[in-house]
């Protein structure tokens, strides 16, 4: 959810997964994220997805929102299309390390992976990864068992004694695409369980629809899979550009701080 989805200028972060990045480089697609929750008006930005880059356009308050994200070049670019301002930043990034190469650490910064083996979960192939990171001077180490065909943890060990587990439903037809919906149970040490679901879309390979608990509803709607125009991925010609340090507060003075 990014990759893809943290990069939404808004802060409408949805499914950030270690399949995005696998997206970004073999599906286009634009979309309309959105996320609802209880007594809240509902969020909604427009997404267009490259091999290369993901565009996103929100207009919040009366204002256009525009952040062009290359997570490859490690780069993004903010507009204003109402200044016809823009300015840039830098976004961290693993030079010469591929998903491949790192497995479950392409997505997590600062921690070390190490393949244990492969094993059978209800009849699927995973791979047993250990992942080691380090908070506040402490180690901590957890344990996935990552499904090899979907990339979708199907296991996973915590350091508190928590465990995770992802079992699939049923097929299920959602904004008109073929999906799988999966369920995500929670135990803690204490006794309590908590459940989520996702819906697995298998052609873009990534969940396009998320409940969790207390009613809060993430999904992609309006999904239009097709290469993207190139011009939604440049600066126009006639954007000045803002020099110094790229702020969101600087490049929308009318809007609160979303980062």
């Amino acid at each position: 959810m990014s990759v893809l989805f943290r990069i939404i200028v808004v802060s409408l972060s949805l499914f950030v997964s270690a399949q995005a990045h696998a997206v970004l480089m073999t599906v286009e697609f634009s979309a309309d994220a959105v996320m609802s929750a209880p007594n809240q008006p509902t969020k909604q930005t427009k997404m267009f997805v490259s091999k290369k880059a993901v565009r996103t356009e929100v207009n919040l308050n009366g204002q256009e929102m525009v952040e062009i994200v290359f997570p490859d070049d490690g780069r993004a670019i903010l507009l204003n299309p109402t200044l016809k301002a823009y300015q840039e930043t830098i976004v961290p990034v693993e030079k010469n390390k591929t998903q491949k190469d790192q497995g479950p650490c392409s997505q997590i910064k600062d921690a070390q992976c190490e393949l244990l083996g492969n094993e059978k979960i209800d009849g699927r192939e995973t791979e047993k990864w250990q992942i080691i990171s380090v908070n506040q001077g402490r180690k901590l180490r957890t344990l996935h068992w990552i499904d090899t065909k979907r990339k979708l943890a199907l296991r996973e060990f915590f350091p508190d004694g928590s465990v995770a587990e992802l079992k699939m439903l049923s097929k299920e037809k959602v904004n008109d695409r073929d999906t799988e919906k999966w369920q995500r149970t929670l135990s803690r040490p204490d006794g309590s369980k908590y459940q989520s679901y996702q819906w697995y879309d298998p052609k873009l390979k990534i969940a396009i629809r998320e409940e969790v608990a207390g009613g809060y509803v993430r999904e992609l709607k309006n999904i239009k899979v097709g290469k993207q125009a190139s011009n939604l991925f440049v600066v126009p010609k006639d954007f000045t550009k803002i020099e110094g340090q790229a702020e969101p507060n600087k490049m929308y003075p009318n809007q609160p701080v979303y980062r």
